[in-house]
Order: C-alpha cells, then sequence, then structure tokens
C-alpha cells in the first residue's frame, strides 16, 4: 500500500481536525479557569463549532479533556492475531494489535503535555482515565486468552491457569505500552507513537532473550 492510499481522505481529515479542535479548546479553557468555569457553550465557541457538533463528538467537557482511550482495532484485525499461529510470535503480534488500537490516538505531544498536567490536578478525571485503560486491558487480555487457546488448545482443561497466563502477558505488553508512551512524550525530538512501540517492544523480546540465553 502506497503512503497516499494509506492516508486518511479528506472527510477523515476533517473529522480528526474538528475533534482536535474541540479538546484543544477544553484543555486551553480548563487551564484558565479551571473544569468548574469551563462550559461546552465556551468550549465550543472556542472550537469553532456548534453545542451539537460538540455532542457528536464528546459526551462531555470531562470526556473531551481526558482525550481519546486506546481501542480494540478492527474485527479482522482481531481475528489476524488470533489465527497467527506458534510462528507469528506472540509479543510482536501483539505489538502490533497496540499499534492499530493506538492508531486513534493523538501523536501530538504538545497535546499530550497539556492533558497530562490537567489529570494530576483533578484526581477524578485521572481515576475515569484509569478506568478505560483497565477496560482495555481487560479486552486485549480476553483476545490474548483466545489465541493462546488455538496456539496450545491443551489449555482449555484449566481456565483458570489460561485466564491468568492471558493476564500476564498483557500485563508485560502494557508496561512496554507505558514505556514506549513516556519515552515518546520525553524525546528531544519528535518521532511517531507507532515507531516508539515497535522499539520498546523490541528491548523487550531481547531483554527476555539475553535472560534465557
Amino acid at each position: 500500500m502506497t503512503m497516499d492510499a494509506a492516508a486518511p481522505g479528506l472527510r477523515e481529515r476533517k473529522r480528526l481536525a474538528t475533534r482536535r479542535a474541540i479538546q484543544l479548546a477544553v484543555l486551553e479553557l480548563v487551564a484558565e479557569r479551571g473544569l468548574d468555569g469551563v462550559t461546552v457553550d465556551e468550549a465550543s465557541r472556542v472550537a469553532d463549532v456548534s453545542p451539537r457538533t460538540f455532542f457528536n463528538y464528546f459526551a462531555s467537557k470531562e470526556e473531551a479533556l481526558m482525550g481519546d482511550p486506546p481501542e480494540l482495532p478492527s474485527r479482522s484485525a482481531v481475528e489476524e492475531f488470533v489465527n497467527a499461529g506458534t510462528s507469528g510470535g506472540l509479543l510482536a503480534g501483539i505489538n502490533r494489535l497496540l499499534i492499530r488500537a493506538t492508531e486513534g490516538s493523538t501523536n501530538d505531544i504538545e497535546m499530550f503535555h497539556r492533558r497530562h498536567a490537567l489529570l494530576k490536578q483533578y484526581p477524578q478525571l485521572f481515576a475515569m482515565r484509569m478506568a478505560t485503560m483497565r477496560r482495555f486491558e481487560e479486552e486485549v487480555a480476553a483476545v490474548v486468552a483466545r489465541r493462546l487457546l488455538i496456539d496450545d488448545p491443551t489449555l482449555a482443561v484449566d481456565v483458570r491457569h489460561l485466564a491468568e497466563k492471558s493476564r500476564l502477558i498483557t500485563l508485560v505488553s502494557f508496561a512496554a505500552m507505558r514505556h514506549a508512551w513516556t519515552c515518546w512524550a520525553d524525546a528531544e525530538s519528535p518521532s511517531q507513537l507507532s515507531e516508539r512501540l515497535t522499539q520498546s517492544f523490541d528491548e523487550l523480546r531481547n531483554l527476555f532473550a539475553s535472560s534465557t540465553a
């Protein structure tokens, strides 16, 4: 696929630009006035959209402030991972899955830092953000369990062991993802989050390989 073919179309670019404008407006206003001092009408005006358009993208100003949580990619991408087989490499497969899951997240480092600073000021929003990440973690663990069961059907005899194994793999993978986010946000030169995710997973695989050599 060429870069032109992979690039989003005009409608999608407009949708992403509107979504970003709303989020940026909320972040700027909350930083200036505090969460209670900002209304959806004001944020809509700053973003140059109608309140109706605001609600087409976000259910509340809090949701716009928290940003887009990662989501499982398309059903075909999930099935591709689940049915990749033992030769597909489990960590490499999870890496690709998480890259696709975070494609909707912003690569805007400035917005990332603004959001992070505000979330630290409002523990209730930070808790809501963590709850969305917990749900995503559970979704990934369920997908990993499906993959493990196909790779090794004998795991079906002990459902608890299967769940524990998939949870461990998922938690290790999420540690690599958090490492990638931290390195990406702290980098002196801009880069794509997907590139940093791949680097972190490569480092994780190298660490496991060296510890078992």
